[in-house]
């Protein structure tokens, strides 16, 4: 992104504070948007929200304003925020990140919510089911732990001659599980060993590190965590320290460096979400609303950090990327 764009998409996040202190005077419906990241980083997909929101004729100001709670990566954080955002009160509560839909559930049984998700939404007991979610939650999920079993292919044909994979994962977030539990069956499959390394502080992420040093796997795979895209920059950079080739979960890895990715389009994700709360400011139940799916996946692929690790990228893998960053 250009840093012209990047200031304007900024300057509009940080707009609608004063917005929505002036829209509790006319009474236009607040939108609280809860984040398990940081406002920096979560500048292009509050832009998707937006659009989504726009997309269904709404216009901010008129329909709609938008008051914004930021954890910074930190889960603690996010029962007192979403707290504050329920006695505001607000209209609506769109939970971004795991850890923000599920502190929001637990504030309020009233309030709509509208949640982006990486795991089975029906299994960590936010929804019902899939296509009647139930209650007064719905949203959209990204399904990162049907996503492992593939992502560990692309890998491996990286690196063909790898029989130690380390599992970066953090131990607090609901996808967890539901990974972990996927890269274990997987790896048994397929004949190979799995080392599991847990990390859900900076502190903790050098201690991992450290690990990865001593343990010497083969590759890397980390698991799609709010927490680790707060420090994509810094998780890259630590696994270029070791030499490691590395799988990440979205494409917010690999620019900074990172050799791989594969996962959903996060910003289209966004925008289907900021698309499911026009909805339900018009006037639908978050019942009602079926649970959205991811459609698009993007797979990136980081040709000098490849060329770094001494990797030939095969011809095939090269043809299906989405994006080739030279």
């Amino acid at each position: 992104m250009k840093r012209r764009e990047f200031i304007t998409l900024l300057g509009g996040a940080a707009a609608a504070w004063p917005l929505a202190a002036r829209a509790q005077q006319s009474k236009v419906p607040v939108v609280g948007y809860l984040s398990s990241f940081t406002q920096t980083q979560s500048v292009q997909a509050i832009a998707a929200v937006r659009r989504g929101l726009s997309e269904n004729g709404l216009v901010e100001g008129k329909d709609f304003a938008i008051e914004f709670r930021f954890s910074d990566g930190q889960y603690d954080r996010l029962p007192g925020l979403a707290a504050e955002l329920v006695s505001r009160p607000v209209a609506l509560i769109l939970g971004a990140g795991p850890p923000a839909a599920i502190a929001a559930k637990a504030q309020t049984t009233t309030i709509p919510i509208v949640f982006v998700v990486g795991y089975d939404p029906v299994a960590a007991g936010l929804v019902t089911s899939l296509s009647r979610p139930g209650g007064n939650v719905t949203g959209m999920t990204h399904m990162s732990d049907t996503l492992v079993e593939k992502r560990l292919g692309i890998l491996l044909q990286l690196v063909p001659r790898a029989a130690v994979i380390a599992m970066l994962a953090n131990p607090v977030s609901p996808d967890v599980v539901p990974e972990i539990k996927a890269m274990q069956a997987v790896t048994q499959q397929r004949g190979l060993q799995l080392q599991l390394l847990n990390a859900a502080t900076p502190g903790e992420l050098d201690v991992a590190f450290t690990a990865l040093a001593e343990k010497r796997p083969d590759a890397l795979v980390v698991a799609s965590d709010p927490f680790y895209l707060t420090r994509a920059s810094e998780l890259v950079a630590l696994a270029a320290k070791l030499a490691l080739p590395t799988m990440y979960p979205f494409r917010e890895f690999s620019g900074p460096g990172g050799l791989v990715s594969y996962g959903t389009n996060r910003l289209n994700t966004y925008r289907l979400a900021g698309g499911g709360a026009s909805r339900i400011l018009k006037g639908a139940k978050p019942a009602d609303l079926p649970v959205m799916q991811p459609t698009l996946f993007e797979l990136v692929i980081n040709l000098k950090t490849a060329k770094a690790l001494g990797i030939e990228v095969p011809a095939t893998l090269l043809a299906i990327a989405d994006e080739v960053i030279e």
